[in-house]
């Protein structure tokens, strides 16, 4: 129980001095469509399979929320969490595995089973993440792709690889016609992409470019972060990352810096994106350090 308090002391530390106080943070439900439905907290939206067979959840947010997302379901269903789905390894999607997982076991790409177990840096924000406890680790992993029948549905849990980060999987509900694409999509914001876990603006659009294809006009989109979404809207989403990538390319090639783009303004005409966690010049030095082959640890000094 001591390391289990530990590690959660460091996940809330690990976020800095702007952390909630969780206390009066309050678990949003909304119904998706079919047997989904959608929790908005702080951190990454939760995705939740409810039926007859149980619950099914896509990450879990923070660890002292943990007790609120179990009131929050015990509001939809009387029945038991019976697995955990993790989009991938940071802590404002994967806090509550040590909580769940005591119960619950918890499907994971094997790359976020390795990052959770050894922790790890995320340098753009001088974070720095400690070891998860065992209860807190994916128990079942996979390469490619995994299938969950719950509830009479197929879910489908696909990996695309170098995106956000490099244990990226989007979460497929064909029978609810719903798609929880975790943190390869900020509903109407700059992404941060995780260079530092193996993320990637291009590898993000190469990823998107298969993903949207596979989907039906009128699917209903679980964004990682912002609200429910379209198609439409991660059409648009995928459009902005080619349009700035390109804007960054263009400035790159003429041989200005880093500082010069951001002085130039070199993604003014996509500044309304910047109204989450990134603004356009820290987007821009994540496309820039993309295409140099920097890592996210290597930006200039934040303001």
């Amino acid at each position: 129980m001591r390391k289990l308090f530990v590690f959660l002391i460091l996940v809330v530390l690990a976020a800095g001095a702007q952390q909630p106080d969780f206390s009066k943070v309050e678990i949003k439900v909304a119904k998706v469509a079919g047997t989904v439905y959608m929790l908005q907290g702080y951190g990454g939206n939760i995705g939740v399979s409810v039926g007859l067979d149980g619950v099914l959840i896509v990450d879990d947010q923070y660890a002292p929320l943990a007790d609120k997302i179990k009131a929050a379901l015990k509001g939809i269903t009387d029945k038991p969490v019976k697995f955990v789905l993790n989009t991938h390894w940071h802590f404002d999607h994967t806090g509550g595995n040590a909580y769940f997982g005591e119960t619950a076991p918890i499907i994971a790409h094997e790359n976020v089973r390795k990052r959770l177990e050894s922790g790890g840096n995320i340098k753009a924000f001088n974070m720095t993440i400690a070891p998860a406890p065992k209860s807190a680790l994916p128990v079942v992993t996979f390469d490619d792709k995994v299938v969950v029948h719950i509830n009479g549905e197929d879910i489908r849990a696909i990996h695309f690889p170098k995106g956000h980060t490099d244990g990226d999987i989007v979460i497929f509900f064909p029978q609810s016609n719903v798609v929880h694409m975790g943190d390869d999509f900020f509903s109407g914001m700059f992404p941060f992409v995780d260079l530092d876990s193996g993320g990637s603006v291009q590898g993000l659009i190469a990823d998107l470019a298969q993903i949207i294809p596979m989907l039906p006009p009128d699917v209903k989109v679980i964004p990682g972060h912002g609200p429910l979404s379209t198609l439409d809207d991660l059409k648009k989403f995928e459009d902005m990352l080619r349009g700035t990538t390109a804007a960054v390319a263009a400035a790159m090639k003429q041989g200005k810096t880093l500082d010069q783009m951001k002085q130039e303004k070199v993604l003014a005409n996509y500044a309304d994106w910047g109204k989450g966690i990134l603004n356009a010049d820290r987007f821009t030095e994540i496309i820039y350090n993309d295409l140099s082959g920097k890592k996210t640890g290597e930006f200039v000094k934040h303001n």
